[in-house]
């Protein structure tokens, strides 16, 4: 009898020990984010590699089980276009004086197959936050998951009106695709994170 019990107990602690295992502190270790946008006059992009991000990822045999927590934050001025004169008038429409970054945080998180997920999130831009249906394309490999997907929104849901620029010539569409590609790894195997013992 006292055999079995052990047995019973080894097999709990070793599926307690796998289930707390698989769950794992991930940061980005690449990144990159689009706005992209029309005018009367052409299309055009601003683009930033210089995001920070944690997450909490449940992990099994290689295989992204749950997203269990997300949070992306990207200093507003890193995002650039081409143009000087273009950055200003975006900087000055997202107000990045008083809004230093944009945030994003994810609130559930539903599993469709092995590469497409539905994430459900709030993104806070210029001061407004507003929750979206996010799909993303998963990718693992190599211990890490990259992840992409895109938004569309408007200027207004953030309480934002289109820019313009030359006395009102340039007038900026009022819809907006925000993209994101990111790249994340397990915390604990970051060779550039400084360990203290």
């Amino acid at each position: 009898m006292k055999t079995i019990k052990s047995i019973l107990l080894t097999v709990t602690f070793i599926t307690l020990s796998l289930q707390t295992n698989a769950q794992r502190n991930y940061t980005m270790t690449k990144s990159t984010f689009e706005v992209a946008g029309t005018s009367n006059i052409h299309d055009w992009v601003m683009k930033s590699t210089e995001g920070n991000c944690t997450a909490n990822l449940t992990v099994a045999d290689a295989k992204l089980i749950d997203i269990n927590n997300l949070t992306i934050t990207l200093l507003a001025e890193s995002i650039k276009s081409s143009k000087t004169s273009m950055d200003d008038v975006a900087y000055e429409t997202l107000d990045t004086k008083t809004y230093k970054n944009i945030k994003y945080v994810l609130k559930s998180a539903n599993k469709l197959n092995e590469t497409t997920w539905n994430l459900i999130g709030t993104y806070t831009i210029a001061g407004t936050s507003k929750d979206y249906k996010t799909q993303v394309n998963v990718t693992a490999g190599n211990g890490s998951f990259i992840l992409k997907g895109s938004n569309q929104i408007t200027f207004a849901d953030f309480g934002m009106s289109p820019p313009t620029a030359a006395l009102g010539v340039v007038r900026a569409g009022k819809e907006l695709t925000l993209m994101f590609n990111i790249t994340l790894n397990d915390y604990s195997k970051n060779d550039n994170i400084l360990v203290i013992k």
